[in-house]
């Protein structure tokens, strides 16, 4: 099985091209690729969005804003996350199209319209909200992106669990051009995927000849 981590500004454009792109791609692929999208809050990703925006990365009333913002949203799509993956990924990508392209300011009146819109149960999603679980979630995703050494967002790491080897980091520059890259990035971890597999037919079938074989 391939899988595909994103990590994501859960209020970012870039991360929404990224995410569409994506979702595509993996329906054109058709394989066994799985993918998640996993928001990620920290203040050095925020300081060098903002940079790169051209604001002032040393405003701390722009920073706390933007890092508050960007946590209820995280742990929002924790709570709808618990009422399934698909609807994580449209709540996800409904939030940053209303953020980043409608420049609705971020706020529980929005959450709530696309609650409404995806069909999610409010007062479930209100209740899972509350739950520690949802926080002790995120933190693990904080834990990983941080012993990754993972800043600049969005950015993924592609592992391929039929191989030994580790996962690959896939960075912004290229994730954000994932199109273009798709041959490098997809084609050789599919390869050995189907060749693992492959081999795994191989040797039952070896297995099943030396069975055959014992009992005649």
């Amino acid at each position: 099985m391939i899988e595909l981590y994103v990590f994501v500004n859960p209020l970012g454009l870039e991360s929404l091209r990224v995410e569409k792109e994506i979702i595509q791609l993996v329906d054109e692929l058709n394989a066994k690729i799985h993918f998640r999208f996993i928001p990620i809050v920290n203040m050095k990703s925020i300081q060098l969005r903002l940079k790169a925006r051209g604001q002032n990365h040393l405003d701390l009333d722009k920073v706390n804003q933007e890092f508050s913002d960007r946590y209820a949203a995280a742990l929002d799509l924790k709570a709808v996350q618990l009422q399934g993956r698909k609807k994580g990924r449209e709540f996800l990508l409904a939030i940053q199209k209303e953020v980043a392209i409608n420049e609705r300011p971020y706020s529980q009146e929005l959450v709530f319209d696309i609650l409404e819109k995806i069909n999610i149960d409010k007062g479930v999603f209100l209740a899972d909200r509350q739950s520690p679980l949802i926080k002790k979630n995120f933190t693990q995703d904080q834990q990983m992106v941080h012993e990754m050494g993972l800043v600049a967002l969005p950015n993924a790491v592609i592992f391929n669990y039929e191989s030994e080897e580790d996962g690959f980091i896939i960075e912004e520059e290229t994730l954000l051009n994932i199109r273009d890259h798709f041959e490098e990035i997809f084609h050789v971890h599919l390869k050995a995927y189907h060749l693992s597999k492959e081999s795994d037919v191989v040797n039952e079938l070896d297995d099943q000849s030396h069975a055959v074989f014992k009992l005649m």
